[in-house]
């Protein structure tokens, strides 16, 4: 047997056999045009070398690097429009041929653990003229040369030209660090050098001590206004008020005569009334004295009043304005210790704000020093920077007498004939035959696959075996006797050679359903691939095997085809389909010469087939079908047609799938099965019909004759 592949190819080829041969004659033509085609001319192919050169002695690193970048030259850069259009000015070739006719080989760049690749650039070019093609390579290796000795020049200039622009820039920079270094030292150096002497640290230690001096005198004087106080019976405030009053020789005047007033008023009193004039008088002199020591107290305990009891009577002012010589003399120190008491608590304010800011300013300094020597390490960096470009520029003006060219001729023009070999006819015509041999299958092929059927039964087995679907059975190709275009292949005949594959089918379908499978629904992905005729001979296989079997062809939208059965349908009984599928006299028919076998024509087309297979009518077919019958086979529709078949299916048990090689697209198989699996719709599995299985048709066997020996003779 051979295998799928062939089988695949040979399908194919039967299919697409004129289009193979098309294109083998296509092939073998063109093979013949070129075998025919005269011999090209005689051409000359020119060939020289250039060689990557260095100067012998390099004084500088620029220039050292300049011929080093002038040995990785490029095809793109050697072979540059300006090159081919100056030589072909010089040769007077157009530029074109030139490109198309010049070839050159440039040594690939060394990697890296290998050796150096040789640094020889190799020129061929090919001209019908030897002599032109010489002077074409000549021109060409002269036009290359030019080239890397002005790429080396450029290079070089730009280098001196970039750097005399940096140069300036690089120089404002490191002249602004300075002056930014310049102007730090101006302010915060003398503080830093404080620090960094000890100096600083010395004046925060003599702060602190004379902070401690002046708070041991403010406890000596502090210690002597309790004294005084204590002594004097005055605060600071007090003692100064009374000092000052009883210091001024007006308040005393002005004192005294209040007490004269005073004691004419007490010795008029007794022969005098108030209301007398001279008392009146009296009084009036003692509230103008009395008033006028208010005054002269006021003015002069100054500060606007704020020391001076100026709310007081007279009569309290002239109580502190009383004081002797020694008790004033105590109070005046008193005030004095006072004074001496706030200038020193103001010094000692002093001390302690200068020692923090003493403090503060030793806190900054490791800042101020981290600020210093960062700016210093910028200035070091700038100078680098610029003492690099002036080195660089030196270097690379001592270049400029070092940088030439970085390629030569390393071998001259050389002119040798190209002329090729005769073509040989023969030769020619039979690759073309066997590659119009090769393109023709493999045009064939191609179509075969692009086409998206099953090509062997082997390629459905495997489809479903990926799925996981039972193979029911592999029905063979079955020959048709009666003519007519609309006949199913049958096997009427007992003897017929067909039936055990139909057998194997019903059994293998009987033991996968079990015992409670007896409606059986068959279908298809599409047409032609022979469901009809597996429904057909699965009745007559199972009705040979004693059981009852009874076919409905339930597709409606088609003709019925029980004329394949020997049985005739009265169409006039189909003319009301509702009428005829409720009278199970009228639509069921006995199907001659095979026993226990019947059938329900289809009473199509008709239009509305989904409302007659849903009708009662329908329905009570199928109930009483399943109650007389040990098996009950639905031919339906195509699935891709129609869903006739899923509007059908809740009357059966199972499904059967029929596919047929070269018939069953691949996807529509596919997308069936995985459809009738995720819905639960009771797939049983799948038959291969018209497979590629060879029957053998049995001879009939001869009577046997017996030797005259063996013959029974009769008795008596």
């Amino acid at each position: 047997m051979a295998p799928p592949i062939v089988k695949r190819y040979l399908i194919a080829f039967d299919k697409y056999k004129w289009i193979g041969l098309a294109s083998f004659g296509l092939v073998v033509a063109g093979s013949t045009l070129v075998a025919v085609q005269p011999e090209p001319p005689t051409s000359y192919l020119a060939s020289a070398a250039l060689a990557y050169t260095r100067p012998a002695v390099s004084f500088s690193a620029t220039g050292t690097q300049i011929q080093q970048q002038g040995q990785e030259l490029s095809q793109e850069i050697l072979l540059s429009d300006q090159i081919i259009e100056s030589v072909a000015t010089q040769v007077k070739v157009k530029p074109k041929t030139i490109g198309e006719n010049v070839a050159l080989s440039v040594p690939q760049k060394a990697k890296e653990g290998e050796g150096a690749a040789p640094a020889i650039i190799q020129i061929k070019y090919k001209d019908s003229d030897p002599k032109r093609a010489q002077e074409t390579v000549l021109a060409l290796m002269q036009a290359m040369v030019k080239l890397s000795g002005d790429i080396n020049t450029g290079r070089l200039k730009a280098i001196i030209a970039k750097i005399n622009e940096r140069v300036p820039r690089a120089k404002i920079e490191l002249q602004a660090a300075e002056q930014k270094l310049e102007r730090y030292d101006r302010l915060q150096r003398p503080a830093i050098l404080a620090a960094e002497n000890g100096s600083l640290l010395n004046a925060v230690t003599i702060s602190q001590g004379q902070q401690r001096q002046i708070q041991l005198t403010l406890s000596g004087i502090d210690a002597q206004l309790a004294s005084l106080q204590n002594k004097l019976g005055l605060t600071v405030n007090q003692a100064y008020v009374s000092s000052a009053l009883s210091a001024d020789p007006i308040l005393a005047n002005l004192r005294s005569q209040i007490y004269q007033t005073e004691s004419q008023i007490e010795l008029l009193r007794k022969d005098l009334r108030p209301e007398h004039p001279t008392m009146i008088q009296l009084r009036r002199q003692k509230e103008t004295s009395e008033k006028l020591l208010q005054q002269r107290a006021s003015e002069v305990v100054g500060g606007g009043g704020t020391a001076a009891p100026l709310t007081a009577s007279s009569r309290a002012i002239r109580s502190n304005s009383n004081l002797d010589p020694a008790r004033q003399l105590l109070a005046n120190q008193l005030v004095a210790l006072q004074t001496q008491r706030d200038t020193l608590q103001k010094q000692l304010a002093d001390e302690i704000k200068q020692e923090a800011r003493l403090r503060q300013e030793y806190s900054l300094i490791p800042n101020k020093q981290l600020e210093r020597s960062r700016i210093e390490q910028e200035i070091l960096l700038k100078k680098a920077v610029y003492d690099q470009m002036q080195a660089k520029l030196t270097d690379a003006k001592t270049a400029e007498a070092e940088t030439v060219t970085s390629l030569s001729i390393a071998r001259p023009p050389v002119v040798i004939s190209d002329k090729k070999p005769d073509k040989s006819v023969p030769v020619t015509l039979g690759v073309g035959a066997i590659l119009g041999l090769l393109v023709g299958g493999g045009v064939i092929f191609l179509l075969g696959a692009m086409e998206g059927t099953f090509k062997t039964k082997e390629d459905i087995r495997d489809n479903l075996k990926q799925r996981e679907v039972a193979l029911l059975g592999e029905l063979p190709l079955m020959p048709v006797d009666d003519l007519s275009p609309e006949a199913v292949p049958t096997i009427l005949s007992a003897e017929s050679p067909y039936l055990e594959y139909y057998e194997k089918f019903r059994s293998n379908l009987r033991r996968i359903g079990g015992k409670n499978l007896k409606v059986v629904l068959i279908t298809s992905t599409s047409s032609l691939e022979g469901k009809t005729v597996s429904a057909y001979n699965l009745g007559i296989a199972s009705a040979r095997a004693g059981k009852r079997t009874l076919i409905i062809e339930t597709d409606l939208r088609s003709h019925s085809r029980c004329q394949s059965l020997n049985v005739t349908l009265d169409y006039d009984a189909t003319v009301e389909p509702l009428r005829y599928y409720g009278s199970l006299s009228e639509c069921i028919y006995l199907v001659p010469g095979v026993e226990n076998l019947y059938i329900v024509p289809s009473a199509g087309p008709v239009r509305q087939s989904a409302a007659i297979l849903e009708s009662s009518e329908m329905r009570k077919l199928m109930e009483d079908a399943r109650q007389r019958y040990d098996l009950v086979i639905l031919d339906t529709g195509t699935l891709s047609l129609s869903n006739d078949p899923l509007l059908i299916q809740p009357y059966s048990d199972g499904m059967v799938l029929v596919a047929r090689p070269n018939y069953t697209q691949e996807n529509m198989l596919g997308e069936a099965v995985d459809q009738l699996v995720e819905s639960e719709l009771g797939l049983l599995g799948t038959v291969i019909n018209g497979a590629d299985i060879i029957v053998s048709i049995p001879e009939p066997i001869a009577p046997r004759v017996y030797p005259p020996e063996e013959r029974e003779v009769p008795v008596g």
